[in-house]
């Protein structure tokens, strides 16, 4: 098969999220696209991350829930040491040798993945999509960034055309807070979670998630 790789902390996931899984999935004829919250990241310090798990385990199960080819995947969540995706990458192709993974960044990432943990390691085990918006055409420096990457690390990185969708996590945590609880980008169930549960008022923690 071929798997595309959503990793984040989803807090909460929203229809960004969703879309850009969807994109991946259709320019790339993918078979299925893994979700997969993460438990503890190494470049998120907040210390409720770890807490708040289960909560962004189950709006992720929600979000994706009714699409068949989305899958919620608890690897990253289910260990208890900082998940670096090299790493995890490495169990995937090791653990399903016979499937194709395709991992699936943002412009940001694909800039600074040299600052990630054992890059040359992550790059040789999926293909790399580098997602952009499509409002004026894939940017000049990504193309060049990807040259330099590929002839560096001799791996595997393609465009990945998605719309132009201007939310984050941090933004809704913030709408929440404000009390914008009409027309959130989240599906639904989501926000009917987030209700009955609580969650993001004045009281809880403001991360940074994206």
């Amino acid at each position: 098969m071929r798997i595309g790789i959503m990793g984040g902390t989803f807090d909460p996931i929203h229809n960004g999220h969703l879309m850009l899984g969807e994109y991946a999935y259709q320019q790339f004829h993918l078979d299925e696209v893994w979700y997969m919250p993460n438990g503890n990241p190494p470049h998120k310090s907040n210390p409720e991350i770890r807490k708040d798990l289960q909560d962004r385990a189950e709006m992720t199960r929600l979000a994706i829930e009714e699409i068949p080819y989305f899958r919620l995947c608890t690897y990253e969540m289910d260990r208890k040491k900082t998940s670096y995706s090299y790493q995890t990458m490495e169990y995937f192709k090791e653990t399903y040798p016979q499937d194709e993974f395709y991992f699936i960044i943002g412009a940001d990432s694909l800039f600074n993945l040299e600052t990630w943990k054992c890059p040359e390691r992550l790059l040789k085990t999926a293909v790399i999509l580098a997602a952009y918006r499509d409002d004026a055409g894939a940017p000049k420096e990504m193309r060049r960034q990807i040259t330099y990457l590929k002839e560096k690390y001799a791996c595997d990185i393609r465009l990945l055309r998605t719309p132009v969708m201007p939310v984050s996590s941090s933004e809704i945590r913030q709408m929440i807070r404000g009390g914008e609880t009409e027309d959130l980008p989240i599906p639904k169930k989501v926000a009917d979670y987030i209700d009955l549960n609580r969650l993001y008022q004045v009281s809880e923690h403001d991360g940074n998630n994206t």
